[in-house]
């Protein structure tokens, strides 16, 4: 029986399961389509999410969630808006569950650990997060990432040794929350520095605008209740800083996209991968609203992916806004 199992074989699930399997440990990889399932079997391939890597023998797909039912330790790769959904296929049983998705649940306004504790009540959450491109880690190249136990101490003790791996070092943190919202936050961040560089603005505009993108994510951070030397780290600042500056990001590529006057559907048709900050935004300024934070940045980037303005009237409103000091407010 495989001691880690992954469910989602996007990219970077398959990358996980990559790296997981690196050291020879037996991997169970849970697919939705059954030709891939047939594919990575067969041919140790993902041609359809990530056709760069060679996959490891020692990891074994399945379509069947039932073939995870005894697994200890499962990491969750579904897209956010989907992981209600498949959880709820999956046998409910004392485990640890650790979310690897970034997003907020469209219509409800969940993270994912308080979606994921309702649908695996047995089970002990935990959020892996921080700044990764999914060929980066499938190629074994070094990464680092924030590790946050719901179950504090007693799950980082159990989780660390099964998880870290030479390339992939993980660091202890027991604030779900902000790992959380820094990984939802920045992917929505990441389509505005896409527009950015979709209108030609420069490196100075995309500088700027992680900036006070990053003052969004902590004001919003606090607000719910998250710590700001989380955010502050590997999967706030750092992972902002990654998917702010490269195509490789899904969420980069669709913002320029629209900085290049494509609208959000022509930008988003034909895609395997999901942009998940598309889904992110609305529901993210949203909750803003609710909680009285000031985001004026992802409220821009929700006008953008609407279609009710245009990018250089977007970028233009936010640049006439009123003048203040750095640290005040918005």
């Amino acid at each position: 029986m495989a001691a880690i199992g992954v469910i989602g074989a996007g990219a970077w699930g398959t990358a996980l399961a990559q790296v997981m399997a690196s050291d020879g440990s037996e991997v169970l990889l849970w697919a939705r389509e059954p030709e891939l399932v047939a594919e990575i079997n067969a041919a140790h391939t993902n041609s359809l999410f990530l056709p760069s890597a060679r996959l490891s023998e020692a990891i074994r797909a399945t379509g069947d969630l039932a073939d995870l039912a005894a697994v200890p330790v499962l990491l969750v790769v579904t897209p956010a808006q989907h992981l209600a959904r498949v959880l709820s296929g999956l046998p409910d049983a004392p485990r640890d569950l650790v979310l690897c998705s970034k997003g907020i649940e469209a219509g409800t306004g969940r993270l994912m650990a308080d979606v994921a504790a309702e649908a695996a009540r047995a089970a002990q959450i935990a959020v892996l997060s921080g700044p990764t491109f999914a060929h980066e880690v499938a190629a074994g190249l070094p990464t680092a990432v924030t590790l946050a136990c719901g179950g504090g101490d007693a799950q980082w003790e159990r989780l660390a040794p099964a998880l870290s791996r030479p390339s992939l070092r993980p660091y202890y943190s027991d604030d779900v929350t902000g790992a959380e919202i820094g990984g939802a936050v920045k992917n929505v961040l990441a389509i505005a520095c896409g527009v950015v560089e979709g209108l030609g603005l420069g490196q100075n505009a995309r500088a700027a605008l992680i900036a006070r993108g990053y003052a969004e994510m902590v004001r919003f951070g606090l607000a719910l209740g998250a710590r700001a030397e989380t955010m502050a780290g590997l999967s706030g600042m750092g992972d902002l800083v990654l998917t702010c500056s490269s195509t490789s990001s899904r969420n980069f590529s669709l913002g320029k996209a629209l900085g290049e006057g494509r609208s959000a559907a022509e930008a988003l048709d034909g895609k395997a991968s999901v942009a998940e900050g598309a889904h992110t935004a609305p529901v993210l300024a949203d909750l803003a609203r609710r909680h009285g934070v000031a985001m004026p940045i992802v409220e821009a980037v929700e006008r953008l992916l609407s279609g009710s303005a245009p990018a250089k009237a977007v970028v233009a409103e936010l640049l006439a806004r009123p003048l203040k000091a750095e640290g005040e407010g918005a």
